[in-house]
């Protein structure tokens, strides 16, 4: 059965949980097959675990390397245990971020080097690719000014990171998009929240191959 992966990237403050359910909620009785909608890191009973280590602004001490790691970890038993056995069933999955978001937050953001990031990362999902990737593009600015807005004092341990930290994420970014045109599409997530879900919709629709599509 065929199956398609498709994963959301941004910066923090990019909006991309919230167009991510709503571009699903559109595009789903278009589908002709199952779907699934994750998440990383997470997606999974143990991976959900080490989210919360990662993320808990507690946990002030962790390492660039270490950081690195977990995500690995958190991704390699997502993959095992929730992306896997749904692209085996035919499903189109679609994740709140992927190994991208690792290539930037840590190869470039941690100055880890993307290069050293993408090894470990090949290990933990054994090369397995998104079939498409949507970035929500704003600058670290003005995702920095939505989380405050939005949810002062909530800010998780990479949020709460000082601005040149974001900027170099911002910078990763967009060094993987150049090396991957054909696969990460940009997404403009300055303009209104409807038509910034209505070009997700489209490049999906016109991505997804034509058998998994209702007329």
């Amino acid at each position: 059965m065929k199956s398609y992966f498709i994963s959301f990237e941004g910066p923090d403050g990019s909006g991309k949980s919230t167009v991510l359910k709503q571009v699903v909620a559109e595009i789903a009785p278009r589908l002709k097959t199952q779907y699934l909608v994750t998440r990383e890191p997470g997606g999974s009973k143990i991976a959900e675990k080490i989210r919360q280590l990662i993320l808990d602004p507690v946990n002030e001490e962790m390492s660039a390397k270490t950081e690195a790691l977990l995500y690995a970890a958190s991704r390699s038993q997502h993959m095992f245990e929730t992306v896997i056995p749904a692209l085996k069933a035919g499903k189109i999955v679609f994740s709140d971020r992927f190994v991208d978001s690792s290539l930037a937050y840590q190869g470039a953001g941690r100055e880890l080097s993307i290069a050293a990031v993408k090894q470990i990362n090949d290990f933990a999902t054994s090369k397995i690719e998104p079939d498409l990737t949507i970035f929500l593009d704003v600058k670290p600015q003005v995702g920095l000014t939505r989380i405050a807005k939005e949810r002062a004092g909530k800010e998780d341990r990479l949020e709460q990171e000082k601005l040149n930290f974001h900027q170099k994420v911002y910078q990763g970014y967009k060094k993987v998009i150049k090396a991957h045109p054909e696969r990460i599409k940009v997404v403009d997530a300055n303009k209104p929240f409807n038509l910034v879900v209505e070009d997700c919709v489209k490049i999906i629709a016109n991505q997804l191959p034509a058998d998994l599509l209702k007329d």
